[in-house]
């Protein structure tokens, strides 16, 4: 159980808990759009993970390393998709219960996927205080555990071995970037990065229209999300208790995109990378494009961080 700030020895553990469970994704490049960006990028391919995103590293992390008896009652958590995807796939490895309580906007490609995996959904109004109040309702008649989507350090553990794995992979990186949402997984590249490559600094990109990280980061105090419109479903939730000192002590900056710069980078990662992701993990790509001073030159991590994608959604996005 890892109960503080995961330290380089509780994630070189994870990786070792969590390798014969989870894919050691593929880093892809890009001429291409490297010529575009002015960036030497390394793409980290999160969208070829099981269940389709980062999210299961840290999932399978959080359910492996729970007791029998812990185990014995089930899991639960609150998730607009790819963590609740996440979260029925492990718990199913382990045989044991997984509850999800999910918005009713969530898209329905992860709703499917996430009875595939054979979740319990129970679903709810779309705000934070909503989803909160049915999983407690939810582990009062179950029992079960919660397993927070990002507010557990053995789901910011499992997250940091994606920017573990790219460390070891690639060299002297100048740059790592991912999307922020709830920040388990920036929080898990800041410390890998900390521990790991030491030289490389650590970006957050997000929506103007979630922008919460952005205004966390600069005012010193977490400012929860309001209205969060953004095409990037999987990142209009708000930074956590855990994952905001992190990223506060750790990141270089937080930069925010544009809806047009997240659909630009996400058509230009299928057209010429020939890559399916979602509009959550187009938005680093988007920030290095709309923020090219930060990057230009440099050798650039860039966390590409799940492939659910709502195509029925995406199409008719705007009309």
């Amino acid at each position: 159980m890892i109960s503080e700030v995961p330290e380089k020895t509780d994630i070189r553990k994870t990786q070792t808990l969590i390798a014969p469970y989870v894919h050691r994704t593929q880093v892809h490049t890009s001429v291409s759009l490297n010529s575009v960006a002015g960036s030497n990028m390394f793409f980290k391919c999160e969208n070829f993970q099981k269940g389709g995103a980062f999210k299961y590293r840290g999932a399978t992390n959080a359910i492996m390393a729970l007791s029998r008896e812990e185990a014995i009652r089930g899991v639960a958590t609150h998730s607009s998709g790819n963590h609740a995807q996440a979260l029925s796939l492990a718990a199913g490895t382990r045989g044991i219960k997984a509850y999800i309580v999910m918005p009713q906007n969530a898209p329905k490609i992860k709703v499917d996927a996430v009875r595939s995996y054979g979740g319990e959904i129970t679903f709810c109004q779309p705000t934070l205080p909503d989803r909160e109040a049915t999983l407690l309702k939810v582990i009062e008649e179950t029992g079960a555990l919660e397993i927070h989507p990002y507010n557990d350090y053995r789901i910011i553990a499992g997250q940091a071995t994606a920017a573990a794995e790219l460390f070891e992979d690639v060299e002297e990186l100048d740059c790592l970037i991912a999307p922020v949402g709830g920040g388990g997984l920036l929080s898990g590249c800041i410390l890998s990065a900390r521990y790991f490559s030491p030289n490389t600094k650590v970006y957050g990109a997000e929506p103007e229209k979630a922008n919460d990280a952005w205004k966390s980061f600069r005012h010193k105090k977490l400012i929860p999300v309001d209205t969060a419109l953004t095409i990037a479903d999987g990142l209009r939730t708000s930074l956590g208790s855990r994952t905001f000192p992190i990223i506060i002590e750790g990141a270089a900056d937080i930069l925010c995109v544009t809806e047009e710069g997240i659909i630009k980078a996400m058509f230009m990662i299928w057209e010429r990378m020939k890559l399916m992701v979602e509009p959550s993990a187009a938005v680093p790509l988007a920030a290095i494009m709309e923020h090219p001073s930060l990057f230009a030159g440099k050798r650039t991590g860039v966390i590409l961080s799940g492939g659910n994608v709502d195509l029925h959604k995406i199409l008719h996005y705007g009309q």
